[in-house]
């Protein structure tokens, strides 16, 4: 992944082949209810949106950074328990969904490609001494197969992370895309499918679109009348699909902007909801079936030396089983393996946060400093 706003990957293809945002859906089953769901939920006069383009204040922006990022504090504000603390790589000029005044959803999105991981923010505004600060983050492994903990949100409403589901100008000029996008409904119940994990329902109809719902676009729309880079971009729809991430307009598909998109953007807009199909709805998850599984555990959490003097070296150690990923706090933030070398300037107590999809353990210690 090259550096910079809006950067190329490289034809790096987020998370493992695992991932249901990798999983080619093209022969998966539809729904019974279906043409139901597309005309109640959709509406059958509705057209794709691409919620993205040229605009800089359109579409949701990113950026890739050296793994030699300096790490800053966040400070959490509305969702701190389902939240991953910092510190993280965020520069002082992250772009910012909307614009640097925008009252929206304020998305940040940060790929470090030194360590591969991937730092998501909401609602998030720079501070003056280099912080950030923001309502709800989420730190994504790009190398594994990760999920938030069941019922737990991230930056986006459905717990899902949001970068590995966007429309991006490199990838389309590549000539293949690899993966599910992102989309949008009006209204959803208080439930949801994987690899979605949260719901932010906004309806009690118990037939509304759960988050984490899927669409695939009919192998039999035809494409052919569509400018090369277009055919690349609805050919995904029907192999990979479009997943259910939050409410918002119908059928509004989310990208990243870029002044390199051309005129022929719109022409997605001649797509009719009806050209897709939603695959079948199972597992659906509610407050009555969520699933339980061993949480992690931590074993073991040390620091050698324990005592040092201002600056100097000190090893963290654990041990952590049934974990997806690892966060030390502060100071190391988002780690792999089972150690870190730290340099506290101050006495500083250092908390270790072990997570998977069933949830959170952590662990402390307190290193002196002389």
């Amino acid at each position: 992944m090259t550096a910079g706003a809006n950067a190329s990957l490289g034809g790096f293809l987020p998370f493992s082949s695992a991932s249901l945002w990798n999983t080619d859906i093209s022969s998966a089953s539809v729904d019974p209810n279906s043409d139901s769901i597309i005309s109640n939920y959709i509406g059958s006069s509705t057209h794709l949106h691409p919620d993205f383009g040229t605009d800089p204040t359109y579409g949701i922006p990113y950026i890739v950074v050296n793994g030699t990022q300096n790490l800053v504090p966040i400070n959490l504000g509305a969702y701190p328990d389902e939240s991953d603390p910092g510190p993280m790589p965020v520069p002082s000029n992250a772009p910012i969904e909307g614009g640097s005044s925008s009252t929206g959803d304020r998305h940040v999105l940060v790929l470090d490609n030194g360590n591969c991981f991937l730092y998501e923010l909401y609602n998030a505004a720079p501070g003056s001494n280099g912080s950030w600060s923001a309502d709800s983050t989420a730190v994504w492994d790009l190398l594994g197969n990760e999920r938030r903990p069941y019922s737990w949100t991230s930056a986006d409403a459905a717990g899902l992370p949001i970068f590995p589901g966007l429309v991006r100008y490199d990838e389309a000029a590549s000539g293949k895309i690899q993966h599910a996008f992102r989309f949008t409904v009006p209204h959803t119940r208080a439930a949801f499918i994987p690899p979605a994990s949260h719901w932010a329902a906004n309806t009690s109809d118990p037939n509304a679109p759960p988050m984490g719902m899927r669409l695939r676009l009919k192998s039999s729309y035809d494409i052919s009348g569509y400018s090369s880079q277009m055919q690349v971009i609805l050919t995904a729809m029907k192999k990979y699909g479009l997943i259910l991430a939050d409410n918002g307009s119908a059928l509004y598909v989310t990208g990243a902007s870029d002044n390199r998109w051309g005129s022929d953007l719109d022409s997605l807009k001649n797509v009719p909801a009806t050209a897709f199909e939603v695959l079948a709805m199972s597992p659906i998850y509610t407050s009555s079936n969520l699933p339980s599984g061993a949480s992690p555990s931590i074993s073991s959490f040390t620091a050698a030396p324990a005592t040092v003097s201002a600056g100097g070296s000190v090893t963290l150690a654990w041990t952590a089983n049934n974990t997806d990923y690892v966060i030390v706090s502060p100071g190391a933030g988002a780690v792999r393996g089972s150690t870190v070398t730290i340099q506290p300037a101050t006495t500083t107590t250092y908390t270790i946060y072990a997570t998977n999809q069933y949830g959170r353990t952590t662990a402390n210690l307190t290193v002196t400093v002389q």
